[in-house]
């Protein structure tokens, strides 16, 4: 089971593959580094642009992005006690502190240190898991690959937080898009409206550009950062190499955090900021002086850093093996591989093995990187970052995002296309509609309607074929779960407020 795992080492050292995780981590900490970007954008931003580069390359540049961006949150955290991406926010509750009594840099070397140890965990996590999950899914006929599908929906749906009903409306909208073009049986026309670039589909690409990457940078030009500049005096100069042995007591901490963040990962919806505060929560709990948290604590530095950094990789066990992803990050890199023809699911791991776990490694050797391209030194570059005019940045970001868009089929429909995309993620946005159900109804939207009509076509139209085995029954029951589960939660928490 793991030979193709080892036989897909040597691909990854080939010098563009190992090139491009270096140059995505070293874009990663840019992103992350500032205030109101994120990994999510970075990559919806990165993936048009990947469309001649081989797959090892696209891939690695987006798990080095994906590290990186974790880690570079911490910057502006410790720095100005803004959280550079969402799971960076447990970060400012001691880096800040720290920062303010002079130990920013000691601070930021904690972060870094714990966020690689956190990525390697969880890479060998999406490593360990993920080759027998997938030989167990290559069983799945149409029928529990349909529900499977339905699952993973229902998943993002209920499991996101938030309100259900939105979910559900971002699920179908995004399952419309899905059905838009040709039928793929029958060839009609499906919602094309007369336009002749819609006959094969939405590109997802356009879809993922709209929604995650142009809606950041409506409210980056419209809430510009308030601050002086970054003090060159927060950061120290004491070199990470010196700080190990002061972080000699956080071991049982980081194992913590890892287990913690791996285990957010896994679950749909869930996301490296519950990680982060849960690990804070428990490593203050466990703490002989918890006292003095929340007042320049390093160890609750590390305990933010290293569970949300655990999530990244183990995130993909779902996604990549099940197609369902655990946080918006990893759908849009369902995203990039579908661009590239890597259809996640059980057959992605049986058609192109020495793609799929080269991409686990890209994401091993990204996480050890953080600790030689975080450092104290590229730490004092990427904090002079935050400095820069955010006009300037945001401009820059819409340019490239046009440019990438334009460059799928070289026809300004595209472009008008992804920014009509861009409003309507906006609104949802302001409105509080949660996104990654909508980019997940267009990856499974397709795949569960081929494989109902599939499982339909042997069954001769019977619709009782979707529940004749076993395993059919168990998802229908994990589904039904997953939907009222929620609800009687509530209710339960509910009556125990009332009693």
């Amino acid at each position: 089971m793991y030979a193709d795992l080892l036989n897909a080492l040597p691909n990854v050292f080939a010098w563009t593959n190992f090139a491009a995780v270096i140059i995505g981590v070293i874009a990663g900490i840019v992103v992350g580094a500032m205030p109101g970007l994120s990994a999510t954008m970075a990559i919806s931003v990165l993936v048009p642009f990947t469309f001649g580069l081989e797959p090892l390359v696209a891939l690695g540049l987006m798990a080095g992005i994906y590290n990186g961006a974790m880690y570079g949150g911490a910057i502006p955290a410790v720095l100005l006690r803004i959280p550079g991406t969402p799971a960076a926010v447990a970060t400012t509750f001691d880096g800040y502190p720290m920062a303010q009594k002079g130990e920013g840099g000691f601070a930021l070397q904690v972060a870094v240190v714990s966020s690689a140890l956190g990525g390697i965990a969880s890479a060998f996590a999406l490593m360990l898991l993920a080759p027998p999950l997938s030989r167990v899914t290559l069983l799945f006929g149409p029928s529990e690959v349909f529900w499977v599908a339905v699952f993973g929906l229902a998943s993002i749906i209920f499991l996101l937080g938030g309100n259900p009903i939105k979910g559900l409306i971002s699920a179908c909208f995004g399952v419309f898009v899905s059905v838009i073009g040709s039928d793929p049986i029958y060839g009609n026309d499906r919602f094309t409206f007369g336009q002749l670039e819609m006959l094969d589909g939405i590109n997802i690409v356009i879809l993922l550009v709209g929604l995650y990457a142009l809606p950041p940078v409506i409210d980056l030009l419209e809430t510009p950062l308030k601050t002086d500049g970054v003090n060159s005096s927060k950061l120290g100069t004491e070199s990470i190499w010196k700080a190990l042995p002061r972080m000699k007591g956080f071991g049982m901490t980081w194992l913590r955090g890892s287990f913690i963040g791996i285990w957010i990962g896994i679950l749909p919806g869930a996301g490296g900021s519950m990680a982060a505060f849960m690990s804070y929560n428990e490593a203050r709990r466990t703490s002989k002086t918890p006292e003095t948290w929340g007042e320049g604590e390093p160890e609750g530095v590390a305990a933010a850093e290293v569970a949300n950094n655990a999530d990244t990789a183990s995130a993909l066990i779902p996604a990549l093996t099940l197609g369902i992803p655990g946080t918006a990050v990893a759908a849009v890199m369902l995203g990039g591989l579908l661009v590239h023809g890597l259809q996640p699911g059980p057959m992605l791991f049986r058609d192109n093995p020495d793609i799929v776990f080269g991409f686990m490694w890209q994401f091993l050797f990204g996480a050890i990187l953080l600790v030689l391209l975080g450092g104290s030194l590229a730490t004092n570059s990427f904090a002079r970052l935050l400095n820069l005019p955010r006009p300037l940045l945001g401009s820059v970001i819409i340019v490239l995002m046009l440019i990438g868009v334009y460059s799928i089929h070289g026809r300004m429909f595209d472009v008008y296309l992804m920014l009509g995309f861009g409003a309507i993620g906006w609104v949802m946005d302001r409105l509080k509609f949660p996104l990654p159900p909508v980019v997940l109804g267009l990856i499974l939207g397709g795949f569960a309607e081929e494989n109902l009509r599939l499982a339909l076509r042997i069954g001769r139209g019977d619709p009782m074929v979707l529940f004749q085995n076993t395993t059919s029954l168990i998802l229908v029951a994990l589904t039904i779960a997953v939907i009222v589960g929620p609800t009687l939660k509530k209710r339960f928490v509910d009556g125990r407020k009332k009693a």
